[in-house]
Formats: C-alpha cells, structure tokens, sequence
C-alpha cells in the first residue's frame, strides 16, 4: 500500500490547524507556505476535509480554516481514510464491497492482506492530532 500525496499532504495540513489551533481561523495560504503544498492543491483536499466533517470554513478578510472537533478526536487512520479511501492492500479485502475472484472463499494469501489491513489501520487509528501535535513539538519544539 502507498500513500498518495491527498493522504500524505492532508495529515500535514491537519497537523498544522492543530498546531494553529489558537481558535482564529487558518489561512490555507498559510498552511500552503509552512508546509510547502500547492494552495491550490490544499483547496481541494479541504473540501474533501469539510465534506469529511474535519474542518469548517470562515469567510471573510481574517477567514480561513477550524478543527470542527478537538485534535485529541480525530485520527489519522480517519483522516486517511477520508481523502484516500479504505487502506487495504488490495480489493479483496476491502471493508466495503470487497471484489471477489475464483478463490475468494479458499485463497489463503487473502489472510496476510487481512492483517496487513488490519495492522494498518490499527496503528493510524490509535494515532490523533494531538499525538501527531505532542510529538512535533517534542521534536521540533513549539514554533511549527
């Protein structure tokens, strides 16, 4: 499984409104400029966010973007899954309609892609913002 740049560039994003998170509305200019992304490219991703219920917008000249909910609440694993899809390895395992071949019901590689999935979505699940947050400024200290 890889990752695309909407997964990879949208965990970063959501990141940084968690590190902003002072309750004044984030540019996506802002974001764009910290981050290195493309504004344009961060316009589309939040729009998929907000669809998503992560983020809400503020219009206006000190308007931007909010976490709609704590970054203790949201997970990676959510985020991820909200801008790229089911993190399965391959269809045949897909949480939601998963494609079925000859073998479906007998082949046994399909339970290595079922703990492959599972290991996964395990681990980005018991991540949140917060923890991604904690762990930046530990890191890199507190300025993002």
């Amino acid at each position: 499984m890889k990752l695309t740049t909407k997964g990879r560039y949208g965990v970063k994003a959501m990141l940084d409104l968690a590190l902003q998170c002072s309750g004044e509305p984030v540019s996506l200019k802002s974001i764009a400029k910290r981050q290195n992304i493309s504004e344009n490219y961060l316009e589309h991703l939040f729009a998929t966010l907000k669809k998503s219920g992560f983020v809400k917008s503020v219009r206006g000249a000190q308007g931007g973007y909010l976490l709609v909910q704590s970054p203790d609440n949201i997970t990676i694993g959510s985020i991820l899954r909200s801008l790229e899809g089911s993190l399965a390895p391959v269809d045949c395992v897909l949480e939601k309609n998963p494609v079925k071949c000859d073998r479906f019901d007998s082949c046994i590689t399909k339970l290595v892609w079922e703990k492959i999935r599972d290991s996964v979505n395990s681990v980005v699940d018991s991540i949140t913002l917060a923890d991604l947050a904690k762990m930046y400024k530990k890191k890199n200290g507190a300025n993002i």
